[in-house]
């Protein structure tokens, strides 16, 4: 290893926006690699499985390996495996979600669950909000992947897995359990995955009300690349509404040498 410090890497409006990459993305992952530092992808977005997400940026050219990917879909069901080994759980979200819960042993179920999980679905519906109201209202904890309210995608904004929580958390008037960023839960969970200290992962992203937030809370250094959500307009109004700044920002990603990441520690 080329230094004492790995990496947290967010993903959309990091590394690509959709399906599209971002100029120079590829080659900075490639120059990671080969200086031997410790890096995972870590992403709210639930869709996909680990092995979905390294598959779509093998795609894009970006070398990618599923156990390097790390989705607020596996930390949920982490979280429930950890707090009630083999619990019962109706799940509102995509493949990823369900694969997730299924391979940490927990049991996907209707009928008098003990959790209500709930992430990215592009088939929700009205009989689904139902459920979840009825069931959260018996007595299911509420656990909510991320609480992005849009998702970036290659043709425009799509409503995210927080807007959905939004009708849920409306309905039952329940406040869910976030696992994605800017909670500290998945950086937690990604911090015991890569087995670096908080202060020895830096955290890089795209998006000061999720990623840097995040990273804050998590106690990590963090660089803020301005290719996406955060950008020159804006960045002192995130600033002023998460409280906390980066310890670095960049235009992209291909400013951030490896070679310096020792040097960067929390402001």
């Amino acid at each position: 290893m080329a230094n004492g410090k790995g990496l947290l890497i967010d993903l959309d409006g990091t590394l690509y926006h959709g399906n599209r990459v971002i100029p120079g993305a590829a080659d900075w992952i490639a120059r990671l690699k080969q200086a031997g530092i410790p890096y995972l992808f870590v992403t709210n977005n639930s869709s996909r499985t680990p092995e979905g997400v390294a598959a779509h940026m093998q795609e894009l050219g970006i070398e990618a390996e599923a156990d390097q990917v790390c989705t607020s879909a596996l930390a949920a069901a982490a979280y429930i495996a950890g707090e009630q080994p083999g619990a019962s759980v109706y799940v509102i979200g995509e493949p990823g979600l369900v694969a997730a819960v299924q391979a940490a042993g927990l049991k996907v179920s209707e009928e008098q669950p003990d959790y209500v999980l709930q992430g990215i679905d592009r088939s929700f519906t009205y009989d689904k909000l139902t459920i979840a109201l009825r069931l959260i209202s018996g007595g299911a904890r509420f656990v909510l992947t991320n609480p992005d309210l849009q998702l970036p995608s290659h043709d425009g904004l799509l409503p995210g897995a927080g807007t959905l929580g939004a009708a849920i958390t409306a309905a039952t008037t329940v406040e869910p359990v976030v696992i994605g960023k800017p909670s500290s839960i998945l950086m937690e969970y990604a911090l015991q995955r890569i087995g670096l200290s908080a202060e020895d992962a830096i955290v890089v992203g795209d998006n000061m009300l999720t990623d840097i937030a995040a990273g804050a809370a998590a106690g990590c250094p963090t660089i803020l690349v301005m290719t996406g959500v955060t950008t020159e307009q804006n960045l002192s109004q995130h600033e002023a509404q998460t409280g906390v700044r980066a310890d670095q920002v960049c235009q992209s990603l291909s400013e951030i040498d490896p070679a310096q990441l020792d040097q960067l520690s929390r402001l």
